[in-house]
């Protein structure tokens, strides 16, 4: 039996899994990653504390599964930045987190080439990403002159790891990663000269890109010699893991917040109407495009319902609230606690209830909220199906939120096709295993890989008129929620 060793390093911490060619999870182990908080809106990791936690997780999960892995696959938490030296292999500072805030200042300054920079890299202006982050780092260290001489090399996570798992060897990354910088054209598949300049970034301190199911050099960290074959971003290697390979195919991973993708081929789809176009994988591991797209509050809203009203004791007694409503009863949640994302971005939005009256109960808050989730799927989605004209067949899941059936249910109803939720949650470790495994040969093909996977089938049911019918009333409450936001008078 062949194994592949998926090493997940995510914001909080790191998940290493090795997976056997049977899809069974050999071994497994994680690592708490220590979190910085400087400054208000600054986010900050020590990328040496990323790689303890890689190798001790890597390490206690192959010794618990009692085999070497015949491949490494890596995913990782997108545009977090690192720039270190290539003599020493040190940080030259503290990565900045994806979450970090810092660098808004200069996106608002790109703004007159905001559209030109949306044409070339399917992105919007902003802190999140990763291009105005090196830009900082090297005028904050002064370090501009170490960078254009080639002394100095960037990377997100997966390039940091694979540089020093490899001993400085490999400075590489993936298409799924490199287009989450702002330096990257989608449509020409390489690093763009104007783009670099524009912010500043010399392109002598950019890695390689290489396909995500490749050629990442070979680490000797764990022990005997091991390639390193597979390397994705989180939510594509999401996406593969879930198997979503082909045009009109889409996951939803429902957190705290919500990130959608949807599989669009080889074409690359139009932007607009709030929609990220980004890099994801095709069954090869081979680039292909997706739409992306964030709700910002998702899982939030129960927590807020439990934490900040109190009217919850644990998040699981929703799902038992909702059934023993017969409707909404015309209650509906628009939960903009941090503002709205896709496919609105309206930023001043706020947290709306709409419809209470005497007869309006905690259960009815409870249902509102899953509701929301589903509903907000259903928004982001309908915009992504009209958008890329490809086929909708069905949304795969995963994430906490996914064990509440009723709400798995309900989204099934409202979106009219089947929602189908993996009996393996970790669906990221699992991507990234999947495109290792694919170059390494421990499965022929895709559909080797997904051979052993089961899901559990939400088919649209009884109630998907009535579901269907209530977007009517969440359409309007949205209204509401944009119009209070927008009315500054």
């Amino acid at each position: 039996m062949r194994h592949v060793l998926a090493i997940d390093q995510g914001t909080t911490g790191t998940t290493c899994l090795v997976v056997a060619a049977d899809g069974r999870v050999a071994g497994r182990a994680y690592r708490e990653l220590p979190q910085h908080f400087p400054k208000p809106g600054w986010v900050e990791h020590d990328a040496m504390d990323i790689l303890t936690g890689v190798l001790d997780a890597g390490r206690e999960a192959i010794a618990q599964s009692g085999v070497v892995p015949d491949a490494i696959g890596i995913t990782n938490q997108r545009e977090t930045t690192v720039v270190w030296e290539r003599a020493t292999g040190r940080p030259v500072a503290r990565a900045i987190v994806w979450q970090d805030r810092r660098t808004a200042p200069q996106c608002a300054e790109l703004a007159p080439h905001a559209a030109d920079i949306t044409a070339r890299t399917g992105l919007v202006v902003d802190a999140y990403f990763s291009g105005t982050k090196v830009e900082w780092l090297l005028r904050e260290h002064h370090l501009a002159d170490r960078a254009a001489n080639g002394e100095l090399a960037f990377g997100t996570v997966d390039s940091w790891l694979v540089w020093k798992l490899t001993g400085g060897q490999v400075h590489a990354t993936d298409p799924t990663n490199a287009s989450r910088t702002l330096l990257y054209d989608i449509g020409a598949h390489a690093w763009s000269p104007d783009l670099c300049a524009l912010l500043g970034v010399p392109a002598a301190m950019l890695p390689e890109v290489r396909p995500s199911s490749g050629d990442f050099g070979v680490t000797t960290a764990f022990g005997p010699a091991i390639p390193i074959r597979g390397v994705a971003g989180d939510q594509q290697a999401a996406l593969f893991g879930q198997g979503c390979w082909r045009p009109g195919e889409g996951k939803n991973t429902y957190g705290t917040g919500a990130f959608l993708l949807l599989n669009t081929g080889g074409t690359r789809p139009a932007t607009g109407d709030g929609l990220l176009v980004t890099l994801a994988c095709d069954a090869e591991g081979r680039a292909a495009y997706a739409y992306e797209a964030a709700i910002f509050i998702a899982g939030a809203a129960v927590q807020w319902l439990r934490d900040g009203l109190g009217i919850l004791s644990k998040a699981g007694e929703t799902e038992a609230m909702a059934a023993g409503l017969a409707s909404n009863d015309g209650v509906y949640f628009i939960p903009a606690l941090v503002g709205l994302g896709a496919p609105h971005w309206e930023p001043d939005a706020r947290g709306t209830i709409v419809g209470l009256t005497r007869g309006t109960t905690r259960a009815h808050l409870a249902r509102a909220a899953l509701e929301a989730m589903a509903f907000g799927t259903a928004d982001v989605l309908g915009v992504m199906r009209e958008r890329s004209g490809t086929p909708f067949e069905r949304l795969r899941v995963d994430g906490g939120a996914t064990n509440n059936g009723w709400l798995m249910q309900f989204q099934a109803d409202v979106l009219g096709v089947p929602v189908e939720r993996p009996d393996m949650v970790e669906t990221t470790a699992l991507g990234a295993a999947g495109l290792a495994g694919l170059a390494a040969g421990v499965w022929k093909d895709g559909a080797d890989f997904q051979a052993s996977r089961h899901f559990t089938r939400f088919a649209p049911g009884a109630g998907q008129a009535s579901a269907q019918a209530a977007r009517g009333g969440w359409a309007r409450a949205v209204r509401a929620t944009l119009a209070h936001a927008r009315d500054r008078d």
